[in-house]
């Protein structure tokens, strides 16, 4: 170990680890892939750690014109499912010697104020979701590396973009229902202009129509449990109507629609079954436990950030959607004969 009073050098690493200090500089700089081999590089990582080295930060960063810095535009910043891109993508920044800054575009009030002089200088790129997507402009970061997660690939405005099979998560919910019996649907669809439910409306209206007999109604709400509430009650309560599953485009809707429901002397799930989508806390606290499809957060989070991080090195970023799992529970079941 070197002495207290003395902070370990590069040079120090090298010694402890019996490599040159070029190979130090590759492995923590994390460019040692094809240079030196996994146990050499795993060697000079276990030598930092035990001598406590830190590099200069501040002297890596003006050579290599980098801040190390990189920001993550949400919509908002107190849902479950954002904090978890957020734990993802800081857990593979960390890994590579970044940080993350987190940018709320919180809705309903339009993008914060430009929390950087110039967020350009300040920046080495940038990670936005598409509901967060017009808050790129006030910060100017569409003018950044960018990464765009649940957005269109085919007009993304992000030099990469990463996604969850969101459309696959929406056929596995049709098919289940589609199985137990139903034929009639009430999409409680998002009143959110993003891609991201736009694929949930397509893939839900595409696959229950592929059946005959069968009908899909559409109503919107806020994304919110009391929005859900209002209109899951006028929806589920118009004359004649048929519906006997009700899909939900995320779990705090679902959780709203069961008040409607319970409200309407409706059995869950006897007389109606509800899906969401997200597996957040909050679809095992209700009763039934509510039946959705799991999306890993954290995963996406890490996704996003390899994705950024092979783009600022000139790499290309590994492609294909991240699977997604339906998760049956207890608020789906056969319609019931009445």
């Amino acid at each position: 170990m070197a002495p207290a009073s003395t902070r370990p050098t590069s040079r120090d690493v090298a010694q402890a680890a019996g490599v040159s200090q070029a190979a130090v500089s590759l492995v923590l700089g994390d460019k040692w892939r094809g240079r030196v081999s996994a146990t050499t590089a795993e060697r000079v990582r276990e030598a930092a750690r035990d001598l406590g080295y830190r590099p200069n930060l501040a002297a890596r960063n003006l050579r290599l014109g980098r801040t190390r810095t990189v920001l993550l535009v949400v919509p908002v910043l107190t849902t479950e499912f954002f904090a978890g891109v957020y734990t993802g993508a800081a857990r593979v920044a960390a890994e590579h010697g970044f940080g993350v800054v987190l940018y709320p575009s919180p809705e309903g009030i339009g993008p914060a104020r430009d929390p950087f002089a110039s967020a350009q200088a300040a920046l080495d790129g940038v990670i936005a979701s598409s509901m967060a997507a017009d808050a790129l402009t006030a910060i100017r970061g569409d003018q950044l590396p960018l990464v765009m997660l649940d957005s269109d690939p085919e007009g993304s405005l992000g030099a990469a973009t990463v996604n969850l099979d969101i459309a696959d998560g929406i056929r596995q919910v049709a098919e289940h229902l589609l199985a137990l019996g139903h034929r009639h649907f009430l999409h409680l669809a998002a009143d959110v202009p993003s891609w991201t439910f736009e694929v949930r409306a397509r893939e839900l209206a595409a696959r229950v129509g592929a059946f005959e007999g069968t009908t899909v109604r559409t109503t919107r709400a806020p994304i919110s449990i009391e929005g859900a509430l209002s209109a899951a009650e006028a929806a589920l309560s118009e004359p004649g109507s048929l519906v006997t599953a009700l899909v939900c485009d995320d779990d705090k809707l679902a959780a709203g629609a069961y008040k409607a429901a319970r409200r309407l002397g409706l059995r869950i799930p006897d007389d109606l079954s509800i899906t969401g989508l997200d597996d957040l806390a909050l679809a095992t606290a209700i009763d039934p436990e509510l039946t959705t499809v799991r999306l890993d957060a954290e995963l996406f989070g890490e996704h996003g950030m390899r994705a950024l991080l092979a783009v600022l090195d000139g790499r290309t970023p590994e492609e294909g959607d991240i699977p997604v799992e339906l998760v049956v529970r207890g608020s789906t079941a056969p319609p019931s004969a009445s």
